[in-house]
């Protein structure tokens, strides 16, 4: 077969990848995305589907097996997707690098969001930060942190990455980005890697949630402009206070705006819980009689509420 390195990022479905090394064959199912760095592909093997990516810079793709590599070293929660396998495929045109990675079957976030309702967006932001928190530790940024490389699997809702092309050493230039994510298109601060970087594209993740099409910055009061959109989704309105100051940078850590989300759920839940309706008197009893029965659903419905939260709640203790 002959390639160019153009051709590297648009390989045809049947196309079968032999790596130079270890010899492993791959045959291209589709495209799943593309990037500044290269390509990434569903491929199939003997071992079953994996995502495949190739490109055409060898710095570029040895610094993504990197972090993947260190990913695998960090304690307590996967990160990104497995590292599987690193090779080189030889063409007419020189050598193009690539490497297998885990292939993450689920749904991209807005998707789930859309379908399972807005108060799931602090609880998968929750499981974000307790990730954030782990690489900012382990000496990177996340960079180009968007929902297209965002993914929630099951059965258990569990938010996972996709793409680490855009990991960046903290305390250097962000070396790819997204504008709407991006703090140094709002304004808001400067593309140095490094914690409060991240902090304020998951701020953008979650205002993406409430508003799937995004929207321009308009003028040069982007914060004003952010917090109004904020304020006019009530599914937002209580993580306000935190949003706000993941947009003004005033996070040192990921693990400080994890507690505040938490925080924030909590005090909805037991909102929530106060707004349940009080029995009536024993003297309206005969009122009572006519009103038992849709009482009754409006009660269960709010326990069956308020143990679910509780098992969130649960389940977030377990990924602190």
């Amino acid at each position: 077969m002959n390639y160019s390195k153009t051709q590297a990022c648009n390989l045809n479905p049947g196309t079968t990848v032999i790596g130079k090394w270890h010899k492993k064959k791959y045959q291209i199912v589709k495209l799943l995305g593309s990037g500044a760095t290269g390509s990434v592909y569903l491929a199939r093997c003997v071992e079953g589907e994996v995502a495949l990516k190739i490109g055409v810079d060898s710095m570029a793709i040895t610094s993504e097996v990197n972090v993947l590599k260190h990913f695998s070293k960090v304690q307590g929660q996967v990160l990104g997707p497995s590292l599987l396998d690193v090779d080189d495929l030889v063409t007419n045109q020189g050598v193009l690098p690539f490497y297998v990675m885990e292939y993450l079957k689920g749904e991209q976030l807005i998707t789930f969001t859309s379908k399972r309702g807005e108060e799931w967006i602090g609880i998968l932001m929750v499981q974000l930060l307790g990730d954030l928190d782990r690489l900012h530790r382990a000496g990177w940024a996340f960079g180009d942190l968007k929902p297209d490389n965002l993914i929630v699997v099951g059965p258990t809702p569990r938010i996972r990455w996709l793409d680490v092309g855009g990991t960046t050493l903290l305390g250097r230039s962000i070396k790819e980005y997204t504008e709407f994510f991006d703090r140094g298109y709002w304004g808001l601060g400067s593309r140095v890697a490094e914690p409060s970087y991240d902090l304020f594209s998951l701020v953008m993740i979650m205002i993406n949630c409430s508003y799937p099409k995004r929207f321009d910055k308009k003028g040069e009061q982007s914060l004003q402009q952010l917090k109004q959109a904020i304020e006019m989704k009530p599914g937002l309105k209580p993580y306000r206070d935190v949003m706000v100051k993941g947009l003004q940078g005033k996070y040192g850590d990921a693990q400080m705006m994890k507690k505040d989300v938490m925080t924030a759920i909590q005090k909805k839940s037991t909102h929530y819980q106060k707004s349940k309706p009080s029995h009536p008197p024993r003297t309206q009893r005969k009122v009572k009689k006519k009103s038992t029965k849709p009482s009754y659903w409006i009660e269960i419905f709010l326990v069956i509420s308020f143990i679910i939260l509780a098992y969130i709640l649960y389940l977030f203790g377990q990924l602190m």
